[in-house]
């Protein structure tokens, strides 16, 4: 049966990988990888020994870590298979390659009354009552040794602070505390362009009483450096120019945080936190465009000067009373603001060594967000309990936008830095949404295998604009969802989902707004007859935690079907003056598969190298607006595969590892009303170091984009519309950001 099951499987993996390298796009290498791994995981899987247990939740005590001699929680949590971060430690710009654009976002205004799906982390059971300030984020600043226990909750219950997320993990701190702990760490970074950069944060945690807290205040680099080259033929493919830029963004997030809990009796509790941030990004930009249609060639040099201010806070609290049968009423309120300015300058340089300003933009906006949640939980028979509550959340985005040209005869004017005001529509306004969302929620534990949680809201808003335009409207949506889940043994765990899913508008894209991808247009429009873009969801899930902690192995199928789907749209009022704006255009379709395996080598003596590798693989279809032809949404990732290892050397007192990242590519366009982009994007490999010495001190090396890492997009440009055909231009543009370097010293007293 054993040997019957292997050969299926491995047959149509290999079939699948097929697919993946030749009609999807995957890289050979990395085709050959995920093959490799995945068959081997697979084929483990099969051939696994029985399970042993009746309880779903899996518990890792704080003596499973001892060996690796952690710092912080993240230290442990990184430990667990199948919930260690892929993402490096520090700053930069070191991460999974993002591309130009990225699928649909579902937005991310209000809380809801529930989640979607991914992983949440809590704290003792409770989930902070922040935005920005999320709960997951304290990890790295708690230290290891006030860590009890890591619990992996794969069930549903009323008795969790979250619902509908794939799984819950609940850190468990000690409840008493000998002493205050601080946590410390020092950074430096180094880019490209031998920028050096330091950094560093500090934590005070710790419990008095009945009070708990947590103080953080840090400072991370996040100075970037890329050089873009660009190569541009005219419509009839003679050569046109070419484009050197080179773009540093010298950015350090500054933050302060506080996360204070206190226990007013056995029964009620209060949790409150506050964030205030300072992120101003100064950016520069030098572009030497050369003009291949003259000999000699003309070379003409430009450069831009924008400072960026960038300010958010938040402040979040919430209170839980408990009555002696059980029944739990929770009351959440969090206030937040984000500011951001930016003034984009650009100068021409002269013959004569003087400078000429031909451009002038400024931008300013204010998002504000207010939030008050209340919500009953009671039991109301063996096994079930039901959750009501209401959520309010008041949205406001306050904008505004004035552009300044070099004109001949021009009126100058010091409001748009000595140029000539330019008229743009929709440059000034405020947007404000006033939502309400009931919610009903019932949880039926029908037996200890099977679960079922069932979820109905009622979506009720009302977004108004003033300003250059005015406009107000009203939305009704009803959002059932049911997740089902069933223990065929206590390590294995089948899931089914349906969810109707509302996505946000983003404000944004209801007024003007810098066009920071193409130089050769300042701003897009904004469209003030938005509505939101939603879907039917259907998903089907598998997890199965292999025996003795081996590892985890997780896949997932869904297929949605999206209504009003947001895109790009014609909003001409002539033909002299073409525009286009995110609007709806229509219905469309996504679907696709995710597999995942993190698994501990010991087949191969290796017990403490942890591997963990991915391979997502999706396809969409919407109908295009400008050309009529069936096509993926925009900007759309056909999939992606990850491989990333941890190697822990206990007897050295030093881990180390490598996270390798590559795009699937050949399905991201973006069609526009006059052009029609294609991005692509090559892997990215890093490499990371850590020793811990005898006095808890960890010194950690991360090496960043050690593959070239490049992301390419070509963008051919028409004369008029593009359903009219007619070449104007065909640019190829490349951006790298080169090798990265950081060094961080962290540690805890």
């Amino acid at each position: 049966m054993h040997s019957l099951a292997r050969s299926i499987t491995s047959a149509s993996w290999s079939a699948m990988i097929l697919f993946a390298r030749k009609t999807v796009g995957l890289s050979p290498s990395a085709a050959a990888i995920a093959s490799v791994l995945l068959l081997c995981t697979f084929s483990t899987y099969v051939v696994a020994q029985e399970n042993e247990g009746d309880n779903s939740t899996i518990v890792y005590p704080a003596e499973y870590f001892a060996e690796y001699a952690p710092i912080t929680a993240q230290d442990m949590l990184d430990r667990i298979p199948g919930q260690e971060s892929n993402a490096p430690r520090g700053g930069g710009n070191r991460g999974i390659p993002g591309g130009f654009g990225g699928n649909p976002s579902s937005g991310g205004r209000g809380l809801g009354s529930g989640n979607s799906g991914g992983n949440e982390v809590l704290i003792n059971g409770k989930r902070t009552a922040g935005k920005n300030n999320q709960t997951s984020g304290q990890l790295d600043r708690i230290s290891a040794d006030q860590v009890k226990e890591f619990q992996i909750i794969r069930g549903t219950s009323g008795d969790l602070d979250v619902r509908g997320s794939g799984q819950v993990i609940n850190v468990i701190l000690f409840e008493e505390l000998s002493s205050n702990s601080i946590s410390y760490e020092l950074s430096v970074e180094r880019a490209q362009n031998s920028e050096i950069s330091p950094g560093g944060s500090l934590s005070l945690s710790g419990q008095s009483g009945k009070l708990n807290y947590l103080f953080n205040a840090s400072s991370t680099p996040r100075y970037n450096n890329s050089i873009n080259k660009e190569n541009s033929r005219l419509g009839d493919y003679s050569l046109n120019d070419r484009v050197i830029e080179e773009i540093t963004r010298d950015q350090t997030n500054n933050e302060l945080s506080m996360n204070l809990g206190y226990e007013i009796s056995n029964n009620s509790s209060a949790r409150f936190n506050a964030l205030y941030a300072v992120n101003d990004d100064p950016t520069d930009v030098d572009r030497f465009t050369t003009d291949l249609r003259v000999l000699p060639n003309v070379l003409t040099t430009e450069r831009e000067d924008i400072p960026g201010d960038r300010d958010n806070w938040e402040v979040g609290g919430d209170y839980e009373f408990t009555r002696a049968n059980g029944d739990r009423f929770k009351l959440l309120g969090i206030a937040n603001q984000n500011n951001r300015a930016a003034t984009r300058e650009r100068f021409l340089l002269l013959s004569d060594g003087s400078e000429q300003k031909n451009l002038f933009l400024d931008t300013d906006s204010v998002t504000e967000e207010r939030i008050i949640r209340g919500s009953y939980t009671m039991d109301v028979f063996a096994g079930q309990d039901i959750e009501f509550g209401v959520e309010r959340a008041q949205t406001t985005l306050d904008s505004s936008l004035a552009l300044g040209l070099l004109e001949d005869g021009g009126i100058s004017s010091a409001a748009v830095g000595g140029l000539t005001p330019q008229t743009v529509s929709n440059a000034n306004s405020k947007v404000e949404e006033i939502r309400y969302e009931p919610f009903f929620i019932h949880n039926w534990i029908i037996n200890p295998k099977m679960s079922l949680e069932t979820t109905l809201v009622y979506e009720t808003s009302e977004i108004e604009q003033s300003g250059d335009v005015s406009n107000k409207r009203d939305f009704d949506f009803v959002k059932p969802k049911i997740d089902f889940r069933y223990d065929l043994t206590p390590t294995l765990q089948l899931r089914g989902g349906i969810e109707k899913i509302v996505n946000q508008l983003s404000f944004a894209d209801f007024v003007a707004a810098n066009d920071e991808e193409d130089n050769d247009a300042t701003t897009q429009a904004g469209n003030a007859s938005l509505r939101q873009q939603w879907q039917w969801r259907y998903t089907f899930n598998t997890e199965y935690r292999l025996p003795n902690d081996v590892g985890v192995l997780t896949a997932e199928l869904y297929y949605a079907d999206h209504e009003d789907v947001i895109d790009r749209l014609d909003v001409s009022t002539s033909d002299d003056n073409l525009q286009s704006a995110n609007g709806n255009i229509g219905d469309g379709v996504e679907y696709g598969l995710n597999l995942n395996a993190s698994i501990r080598m010991g087949m191969i003596k290796l017990p403490n190298l942890l591997v963990t590798t991915g391979l997502n693989l999706q396809d969409s279809e919407v109908t295009d607006p400008f050309l009529g032809i069936d096509r993926r949404f925009q900007l759309y990732q056909r999939g992606r595969f990850t491989l990333t290892f941890r190697h822990d050397i206990p007897q050295w007192r030093a881990n180390w590892g490598m996270q390798y990242f590559d795009r699937v590519d050949g399905g991201m366009f973006r069609y526009d009303i006059d052009d029609i982009e294609f991005v692509v994007g090559e892997p990215r490999v890093n490499l990371f170091a850590e020793y811990v010495d005898t006095r808890g001190l960890t010194y950690r090396l991360d090496l960043g984009a050690l593959t070239d890492g490049s992301q390419c997009r070509r963008r051919e440009r028409f004369l008029g519309r593009i359903s009219a055909n007619i070449l104007e231009e065909l640019e190829s543009r490349c951006s790298i950001t080169g090798r990265e370097i950081s060094f961080k010293v962290n540690g805890s007293f």
